[in-house]
């Protein structure tokens, strides 16, 4: 991923002032030349590296360290601060009011992404409670409904579209009366070339036939310096505007479209973070830089746990803290960890943990899950609800129909006693913390 190499080498800068004897101004220095260097990479404007570098540089030499911290502490505090006030310093959060319908109007040059992003905006709303609709009012690219079509199908979002009309403003009125009845109504318009004046002209009608609530352009975080004359065109042209920065898990310019439009004073509000439906996320500056530091972003992910825990019914939670923890069980929480994306990018939201493990050791573990959740699969269901009747032939079969090895399967029933005796150990001791609300095992 290309901002993982950002961050890694932002981390091994940061590192280098923790291991160093002294914090001199040599120190200092060094490290401002490593964070050059690494956002240069980024592709990151270069006058823009120079404003940030000098910054720090001042203020790690010349600030008073205040009382409590050390200078390291301090020096990092300062990079930590400079970083995030470069990308935008404060959050702006969508709006979205309740009792009314929203409605999301996005646009974006032509390749940008913007009919994923379109289901991905409708994914994110859905997941905390909203009622989404999804409008297709592109009517140039051929195929733009039927990728929309089935994306919404995918999350089961209902979608308008008519693929005999050709004028853009009938589609998006026709959609509106259709979803009076929606929370959030999300429209998807025509991408342009890299005409940014058609897009704004196409733009500007219709916010003035449709009326949007707010009116969102999709920037290629692949296109990294450019995305600042698109940012800065969209930015005039309309008051009620906001970006969602795309594909920033996939170029080394990342950092150059973020801070690009973060220097246009365009407020990012969402960016795209795989190619997943559920690869977005709100940009906050703080907790984008906190990862990309190794600081981690425990908000996130216990947003990301909240999202995925699974609701388990009281008498069953009261069986699983009595001991009765069954491979069906463990099954559920292995589908809600899955739920939750990634194994690698959960654990950069815990801090110190970001890029302390070798890529081939997740890796490993990626594939150990998978494999754990393929042989529960292969199980009977009196197997799941009783594993002590496992013997060598029934280990035989699992490994079989799952396409393991018979240490594999031995493997995963180990895993499995060790998790219930650890539950029953801790219940006896009363330190249970992840069996709580809003926390892994999620039981209400």
């Amino acid at each position: 991923m290309a901002l993982d190499r950002l961050g890694s080498s932002l981390y091994e800068a940061i590192k280098k002032i923790f291991r160093a004897s002294i914090v001199d101004e040599a120190a200092v220095k060094e490290l401002v030349r490593d964070i050059q260097r690494a956002l240069l990479q980024a592709d990151v404007n270069v006058q823009l590296v120079l404003n940030i570098s000098k910054r720090i540089e001042e203020r790690a030499l010349k600030e008073k360290v205040p009382p409590g911290i050390s200078r390291r502490e301090h020096v990092v505090k300062v990079v930590y601060e400079e970083l995030t006030r470069f990308l935008g310093e404060k959050s702006v959060p969508i709006k979205i009011v309740p009792g009314k319908r929203n409605v999301l109007m996005l646009v974006g040059i032509q390749g940008s992404g913007k009919t994923t992003a379109a289901a991905k905006l409708a994914r994110y709303f859905q997941k905390r409670g909203f009622k989404p609709a999804l409008v297709c009012a592109d009517t140039y690219r051929p195929g733009a409904y039927a990728q929309l079509q089935q994306l919404a199908n995918r999350i089961n979002v209902p979608l308008y579209g008519d693929l005999k009309e050709k004028n853009p403003v009938k589609i998006a009125l026709e959609g509106l009366k259709l979803f009076k009845d929606k929370d959030v109504v999300i429209v998807d318009t025509a991408g342009r070339h890299k005409e940014e004046r058609e897009l704004i002209k196409e733009m500007k009608m219709l916010e003035k036939r449709v009326k949007p609530d707010e009116i969102m352009l999709v920037v290629d975080g692949t296109i990294g310096q450019q995305a600042m004359v698109q940012a800065k065109a969209f930015n005039k042209a309309t008051p009620i505007g906001s970006i969602l920065v795309t594909k920033l898990d996939g170029s080394a310019r990342g950092g150059g479209a973020l801070s690009a439009v973060a220097a246009t004073g365009a407020p990012i509000k969402f960016i795209g973070t795989g190619e997943k439906i559920d690869d977005i996320e709100p940009f906050v500056p703080s907790r984008f830089v906190g990862r990309l530091l190794g600081m981690g972003d425990l908000e996130t992910l216990l947003e990301k746990v909240r999202e995925a825990q699974v609701k388990v019914p009281e008498k069953k939670a009261k069986a699983i803290l009595s001991g009765k923890f069954t491979l069906t069980d463990m099954y559920e929480q292995f589908e809600a960890m899955k739920g939750m994306g990634p194994f690698r990018k959960l654990l950069k939201m815990i801090p110190g943990m970001s890029y302390n493990i070798p890529e081939d050791m997740l890796a490993m573990a990626e594939d150990r899950l998978e494999k754990w959740r393929v042989m529960i699969q292969s199980m009977t269901s009196e197997e799941k609800e009783n594993p002590k009747i496992f013997n060598a032939s029934r280990i035989r079969r699992v490994a079989r129909g799952s396409g393991t090895s018979e240490k594999e399967v031995k493997e995963l029933l180990k895993q499995y006693s060790m998790m219930r005796r650890m539950i029953k150990m801790l219940r006896k001791k009363k330190k249970l913390p992840f069996l709580g609300k809003g926390m892994p095992f999620g039981f209400k």
